[in-house]
């Protein structure tokens, strides 16, 4: 194989697996930031290797086995001048001693997961830690997704690593019995998997389908383990809102509104299997926030078009999610409901609430929403105001130009 379709193909395998073959070396070498060195090192060997020996049947595999080796020379080195030899020797020992198979690298992101959701971190660090690590999300995108600043997420991040390392917290998913306690956490950060990829945060692309997809890959080895209702409400609610993803842009990557997309692209098995989860776990009479937001999305998924949107349904859903997770982005989804229910002056009220309140003012869909009310009622002023502060606060290319062009036709009005 030439060389540039070597490193092409190299490439394609460190966008593609690198965060399974990481999620791999963390549990094999129990340690973060020695994982993230093995990794680099395998993917710069990999280049030349393959160069010149071919490459392997299983790429991933053969880069978890070199990963692994390398990070046991390494140890070997510094075991030689390091004076607590001890320490390290013992940690040789363990590393050498270690065993996997290529199966442990498909389900290893499931195991990080749970070691990133470990109850003995602090709550405010499981989210951006599994964010980082599972993901591959940078600081400053994770510190956008929670409205702060870059250094604190940062700081959460370290500590999260160090407590894992010193307590020795173990990378495995837990017993049946420890499950339910542990289940919140991790349904938690999968649907923020899912939504980072449904709708990047920054970026050319509208969405990340290697996120969506593994999120939802994620969602039915978490089914397969514990089928519980909010889990299969999970699982309907990624997959009726992945069914729409062919719609949401056009061939040029322009962004297509919910109303305007064409419903003949939506994926209509992801639909049924959706709506039959949704409608399972319902039966079981235990109705929580994921079962709530899927039975929004698929109410939204039944209608043949736009026009056919039951609007009242979907608010009186919005009404019982609300009471049972008290949120000011479900005020504004519910706010948009409304809108379509009993018109936009009614969905500009709520929205200017929340922003009074002093809720999502760096939000920059709370503008954009504010904005789409003003104009439907001819307030353009207000509505230019709302579109050039979503504008100032958006990071995703798709976004901006969508809201450059209602500016434009603000203009022309």
């Amino acid at each position: 194989m030439p060389d540039e379709a070597v490193k092409a193909l190299v490439e394609t395998v460190y966008r593609n697996d690198s965060r399974r073959i990481l999620a791999t070396l963390i549990r094999l070498l129990g340690d973060f930031d020695l994982a993230e060195e093995a990794l680099q090192e395998a993917f710069f060997v990999a280049v030349e290797r393959w160069q010149r020996d071919g490459v392997p049947d299983n790429p991933r595999a053969w880069l978890v086995s070199t990963g692994r080796f390398k990070a046991i020379d390494g140890l070997r080195r510094r075991a030689r001048f390091a004076a607590s030899q001890a320490h390290l020797m013992a940690q040789l020992e363990a590393l050498e001693e270690a065993q996997w198979s290529v199966e442990d690298v498909q389900d290893d992101r499931l195991r990080l997961i749970f070691t990133c959701c470990h109850p003995a971190l602090a709550a405010d660090a499981q989210v951006p830690l599994t964010l980082r690590e599972v993901c591959d999300l940078t600081t400053e995108e994770i510190a956008r997704a929670f409205l702060a600043a870059p250094a604190t997420i940062a700081q959460r991040i370290v500590r999260a690593k160090a407590k894992i390392r010193d307590a020795r917290i173990p990378y495995q998913v837990p017993s049946l019995a420890e499950l339910p306690e542990r289940l919140d956490s991790v349904l938690r950060v999968i649907y923020l998997v899912f939504n980072e990829g449904y709708s990047a945060s920054v970026g050319n692309e509208l969405t990340r389908e290697d996120l969506t997809r593994e999120a939802i890959r994620l969602g039915r080895l978490l089914l397969e383990l514990l089928p519980e209702p909010e889990v299969m409400g999970l699982l309907a609610l990624m997959l009726l809102n992945e069914a729409r993803r062919p719609a949401r842009t056009s061939a040029s990557g322009e962004l297509i509104v919910l109303d305007e997309q064409d419903r003949s692209l939506w994926d209509a098995q992801m639909i049924a299997e959706g709506c039959a989860l949704i409608e399972h776990a319902l039966s079981r009479g235990e109705i929580g926030p994921y079962c709530l937001q899927a039975a929004i999305s698929a109410v939204h998924a039944e209608a043949p078009t736009a026009g056919d949107t039951d609007w009242a349904q979907i608010v009186g859903l919005y009404d019982v999610l609300l009471q049972a997770l008290p949120s000011p982005v479900i005020e504004l989804n519910r706010a948009a409901a409304l809108s379509r229910r009993d018109g936009p002056l009614a969905g500009l009220t709520l929205v200017d609430g929340i922003l009074q309140r002093g809720e999502l003012l760096d939000y920059h869909l709370a503008h954009s929403a504010r904005a789409e009310f003003c104009r439907q009622l001819g307030r353009v002023e207000e509505a230019r105001a709302a579109y050039q502060r979503a504008l100032e606060l958006t990071q995703q290319v798709p976004e901006r130009r969508f809201i450059e062009r209602r500016l434009a036709e603000l203009g022309r009005t």
